[in-house]
């Protein structure tokens, strides 16, 4: 079980909260069929072993995914730290996306989610992506707001950069920055997790484990589902693959090594960057979420980290983390 605790904002306001979290985003969309009774299992398991930071988003299957988590906590909301998100807008079908800030569309959409997961009160509340045409003052005011009307206890932003973090916090405390930090994605350690130490807010990692590739489990794209969105990321592609795999190979011999599994080793790393990282691996399988635990309880050496930190250097992976339509948003 899952026991020990990160406080989300230095200055001990924030939520206690395990240092494991869950991404439920591949339950509903992206990695192929879903399969609700099985996730649903997952997220009670979840819960069950000290894991409470649920995290969902609005757009993750057009809303199902928060429909899914209301349904997995129902019955057991005070166990649940709830975290979900606003801001972005697609049609269905289609992954091109437009970016939406408005005070009156983050009003609506907060509420509209609020519905869906059949709570009375979003935990943390994100802008998943940040539009520069929407005065910052205008949407986290509007964001502030929804604290005052007790409908959201704290605020986050989704893959902003460390300015707009730095004036975000000026204008309402934030309490965590979510953005995209593994072994292969080490972007944030230039300037947005060094600031985040300096303000004392949360950074919470998704796909600390890389879309699944740091598992070792994935090694062509003809292995995933027809719908899986992976299939179009340049990371995965053919030209990509190669060096990729060496990578992971390394990390993989090591993990053999010290008698780990590659995923857990990624996570234990990931974990190790700083009390105020959070990590919030997807899985839809108990005996994934299970390995996923033990990798958080990991301690890694000196020694350990830095021959991790020398086999992964920053822009070690081929390919952009995300097609250009995905590339949308993002304020880094």
């Amino acid at each position: 079980m899952i026991s020990s605790c990160r406080v989300a904002t230095r200055d001990g306001s924030g939520p206690a909260l395990a240092a494991l979290g869950l991404g439920c985003m591949g339950m509903s969309e992206f990695y192929g069929p879903a399969d609700d009774a099985q996730s649903i299992a997952v997220i009670h398991h979840a819960l069950e072993q000290g894991i409470t930071l649920l995290d969902t988003a609005d757009i993750y299957g057009f809303g199902a995914n928060e429909v899914l988590v209301g349904r997995a906590i129902a019955d057991r909301r005070d166990q649940a730290f709830v975290a979900t998100k606003f801001g972005i807008h697609r049609q269905p079908g289609a992954y091109a996306r437009t970016v939406e800030n408005s005070p009156a569309y983050i009003r609506a959409a907060c509420d509209a989610s609020l519905k869906r997961l059949g709570v009375e009160v979003i935990d943390l509340y994100y802008m998943h992506r940040r539009n520069r045409d929407v005065p910052l003052d205008d949407s986290i005011g509007a964001m502030a707001d929804l604290i005052q009307e007790g409908k959201v206890r704290y605020l986050g932003l989704s893959e902003v950069s460390a300015d707009t973090l730095t004036r975000a916090h000026a204008i309402h405390p934030i309490a965590a920055v979510q953005s995209e930090y593994s072994l292969w994605t080490r972007d944030v350690e230039t300037t947005l997790l060094p600031r985040c130490r300096e303000l004392g807010v949360a950074l919470v990692a998704y796909s600390p484990l890389g879309r699944g590739f740091l598992t070792g489990a994935i090694t062509q794209t003809s292995e995933l589902s027809s719908d899986d969105f992976r299939r179009t990321n340049p990371r995965f592609a053919e030209s990509a693959m190669a060096e990729n795999l060496r990578l992971v190979g390394l990390l993989t011999s090591m993990a053999d090594e010290l008698g780990f599994t590659a995923a857990q080793l990624a996570l234990a790393w990931v974990l190790a960057q700083g009390d105020q990282v959070f990590a919030i691996p997807g899985t839809r399988r108990i005996n994934y979420l299970g390995q996923n635990i033990v990798g958080a309880t990991l301690k890694l050496s000196p020694d350990q980290l830095a021959r991790l930190d020398a086999a992964f250097p920053l822009g070690a992976a081929v390919g952009a983390r995300y097609t250009e339509a995905g590339m949308v948003g993002l304020d880094g």
